[in-house]
């Protein structure tokens, strides 16, 4: 079956509009996991007071908030996102830090709406493997992107290095409420561009040079499974409505089933340490 591109940017922008509630809901543990890719991401754009930086597919906006701290006072941070729900979180907590250098966009990444050569840096945490044509959107951030700008990115590594993502796959495939995999097949998703020399080679056909990718170790952490099982529902849709689309038996089957799976990550004390691996990159233009 080909792959319809405008059928996922249709389904995507619905599904993260009604995401957006249970993200700001789970903000203090989304803040805790991607602080230190964040950070990363932000040291490798080199950043000084004056400069003008966008934040792609931003979500709730942390990155381009660490960026604003830096560009301050005469730069500013644009932060984006297709969602207009997502960018309501955003905004709920610049006005928190008390940020005054943050605009905020509904953008799509395969077609900014800005100038050319109109920023200094570009960054995109957990959002080029989720559009339906990542080589259009790294093309795109180029452009935009002034000579010698930088961009830095992140994408999570291959399933097989996040089991936090994994094993609720796992659970639902076994049971049959989603397909196997498609060998060959690698449609936008999580995992999409989990591959390091795939990521270098998309930012080399962008034009992008000094290329650097690495892999980076994360950590979830919960309470207690409980918590795992209801931030899970909040911050992956497709989870949530496949399982809760089942009979009540059904749901109780599927969360002690996950529960069994994540043994080997639970401690003496309950709570869960689940690891992680993204890839970061960043290039110049």
């Amino acid at each position: 079956m080909s792959f319809d591109a405008n059928a996922h940017r249709d389904a995507s922008l619905q599904s993260w509009e009604e995401a957006a509630p249970g993200w700001v809901r789970r903000q203090g543990m989304l803040r805790e996991l991607g602080a230190p890719v964040s950070r990363w991401m932000i040291d490798a754009l080199h950043l000084r007071p004056g400069q003008r930086v966008l934040e792609l597919a931003a979500g709730l906006g942390e990155t381009g908030m660490f960026a604003a701290e830096l560009v301050a006072p005469t730069g500013g941070v644009i932060i984006s996102d297709q969602a207009e729900a997502m960018l309501d979180g955003a905004r709920a907590r610049a006005a928190e830090l008390g940020l005054s250098n943050v605009e905020f966009q509904v953008l799509g990444a395969e077609w900014i709406d800005l100038p050319l050569a109109s920023v200094d840096g570009v960054v995109c945490r957990w959002g080029y493997m989720l559009m339906a044509d990542p080589a259009a959107a790294l093309s795109e951030t180029r452009r935009v992107l002034r000579p010698g700008g930088r961009l830095a990115l992140a994408v999570w590594d291959a399933i097989e290095h996040n089991p936090w993502a994994g094993l609720p796959a796992a659970e639902l495939r076994q049971r049959g409420l989603v397909p196997e995999p498609q060998q060959g097949q690698s449609p936008p998703g999580p995992f999409a561009l989990g591959n390091g020399a795939l990521v270098a080679a998309l930012l080399e056909d962008a034009g992008f040079t000094q290329i650097d990718v690495q892999g980076m170790e994360v950590m979830r952490r919960h309470e207690s499974f409980d918590e795992l099982w209801e931030v899970t529902l909040d911050l992956s849709r497709s989870f949530h409505d496949t399982v809760m689309a089942r009979p009540k038996g059904d749901v109780e089957e599927i969360r002690a089933g996950l529960a069994k799976r994540l043994e080997p990550f639970t401690r003496p004390d309950g709570t869960l340490e689940v690891p992680g691996r993204t890839l970061v990159a960043a290039a110049s233009a």
